[in-house]
């Protein structure tokens, strides 16, 4: 018999659901996080105090990279946003590529103080992960996440083609049975919040598009200089002169670039050559100052702080990328917007977790025998956990790594990183090791565990705990540890529901059961 088109959809949504599935969560989950990195940052390191003054950490900056950098080939500096309060300062040496920056960056505070911080990639790590994963070539990587996200569009039309009930599903949530409740939790999470998963899926692929799908650029220009010169604004790099001069005062360019802007604040200052009679300054306007995220750059004459003549107009391809850019990464919104982008990526999360346990539990109700399931099931069933319990208890403990980790460690950022992807793997294999029903239920209570812990650990090993922090007025600190307790909270919920979910019999029990009754 011939498939209608509904079934169709309905068999694309379930294989393209589950064959990227576990990947698709990690994003939604690292990019969900991404919305609050900034705060991450923040709290991971509790050094950092005072209040935000972007004229005052540029001088400071500046006067360090002078006495420490001098000759250098570009110095940047990142300056604290609305949302942050201390300046990221480095230089690059000639040769060295931009993954060695880490070696010369140094933080300098509201007042222009070189600050000693613990070093940690902090909230960046869970953004970059979002879309460059780890441990693989960026390429890779991007390349992974692309397919992941085509796959999520393709999943997103065919499943409302599948839902002839949609908008009713939206007001149906029952508890208590079984595969029919996983249904209407995958249905609600996901109708709930429709609008943005599409809009956060398509916006995502537009990020990246120039790799995705390079031959327009190709075909429209001949040097990739061209391409990055009208998209981004940038311009030849300058030669240097031989003869030394001094960088112009910095304050001075940001006040001029702040009046072309019309009050908007500037976000990273570069300086290519410093101390060169032709280095360059050039300052990008913050990407928080409007929804479009690619912030226009002016540059200045180094030695003199005139400005060069501003670059023209964006076209309105490149304007409509910077809007969509700009809507996915959300760094324009204010909290309130910002708390929903985050309450709907969780909706996000909790679809495709649905989504997994799902496939599940329609499939063991067709197996001969529900206690034995094959190999293959058996396989999915796993992942499933390690994946939905134990990227959260690998970020929890990241977490607790920034806390117990010595702060004078070497490498200290990377053993950071390695202790997320350590606690991620030692889940997993604890889950192999165990019943599925079991499996679910210790790793849930692990979970929620770990998440408890990062308070308690926060308070012992800083003066920045819930209560200081609530006595002092300081929300980021308050807000973070609450938001564990919640996550510890709703952890512990979920272990419990699954200690007390029904036990699936096998098929025979069951009909010698129904025939009994």
């Amino acid at each position: 018999m011939k498939e209608s088109l509904r079934q169709s959809m309905a068999w694309l949504h379930t294989w393209v659901g589950l064959l990227l599935g576990w990947l698709l969560f990690a994003v939604f989950v690292t990019g969900t996080t991404a919305y609050f990195q900034d705060e991450i940052t923040r709290w991971m390191q509790p050094e950092i105090r005072g209040e935000r003054h972007p004229v005052a950490s540029a001088e400071g900056a500046m006067a360090y990279l002078q006495a420490h950098a001098q000759g250098a080939e570009t110095w940047t500096i990142q300056l604290p946003g609305d949302r942050s309060v201390a300046a990221m300062a480095y230089w690059k040496e000639k040769g060295e590529t931009f993954r060695q920056w880490r070696d010369h960056a140094f933080m300098v505070d509201g007042q222009g103080r070189k600050i000693d911080a613990r070093d940690t990639t902090g909230g960046w790590l869970l953004y970059r992960l979002h879309f460059d994963l780890h441990y693989v070539p960026v390429l890779w990587g991007r390349w992974a996440v692309g397919l992941a996200a085509m796959f999520m569009l393709v999943a997103i039309v065919s499943g409302v083609i599948t839902h002839k009930k949609m908008f009713a599903d939206f007001f149906t949530l029952r508890f208590g049975k079984g595969q029919r409740s996983w249904l209407d939790a995958h249905n609600l999470s996901a109708v709930l919040a429709l609008p943005f998963h599409f809009m956060i899926t398509y916006t995502g692929l537009v990020t990246l598009m120039s790799q995705y799908m390079p031959w327009g650029v190709a075909a429209a220009y001949e040097r990739p200089v061209d391409y990055a010169r009208d998209r981004f604004g940038a311009d030849t790099s300058p030669t240097r002169s031989g003869r030394p001069a001094p960088v112009a005062p910095i304050a001075a360019m940001i006040r001029q670039a702040r009046e072309r802007w019309h009050g908007a604040e500037p976000g990273y200052i570069s300086i290519a050559l410093p101390g060169d009679a032709h280095s360059v300054v050039k300052i990008t306007r913050d990407t928080g100052a409007a929804i479009g995220t690619r912030g226009e750059t002016l540059s200045f004459d180094g030695a003199t702080g005139k400005m060069h003549v501003p670059p023209p107009a964006r076209g309105a391809a490149a304007q409509t990328e910077s809007v969509m850019v700009g809507l996915h990464a959300g760094r324009f919104a204010p909290a309130a917007l910002r708390w929903l982008y985050f309450l709907a990526g969780l909706s996000g999360c909790a679809m495709v977790a649905t989504g997994l346990v799902l496939w599940t539990a329609k499939r063991r109700q067709r197996l001969p025998d529900p206690s034995r399931p094959h190999f293959g099931f058996r396989l999915v069933e796993r992942l499933n956990i390690a994946t939905i319990s134990g990227l959260p208890f690998g970020i929890a403990v990241y977490f607790l790594a920034n806390r117990l980790l010595p702060s004078g460690m070497v490498a200290r950022a990377a053993a950071e990183c390695d202790a997320l992807f350590l606690g991620w793997g030692a889940l997993l294999l604890y889950v192999f090791l165990r019943p599925p029903r079991r499996a679910w239920v210790e790793s849930l209570g692990l979970v929620a565990v770990a998440y408890l812990a990062v308070p308690v650990v926060n308070a012992v090993t800083t003066q920045r705990g819930l209560v200081p922090s609530l006595r002092d007025g300081d929300l980021v600190f308050a807000g973070f540890d609450a938001c564990m307790l919640v996550a510890a909270a709703l952890f512990a919920f979920a272990a419990w529901k699954a200690d007390r979910r029904p036990i699936a019999l096998p098929r025979k029990t069951r009909i010698a059961r129904d025939a009994t009754a």
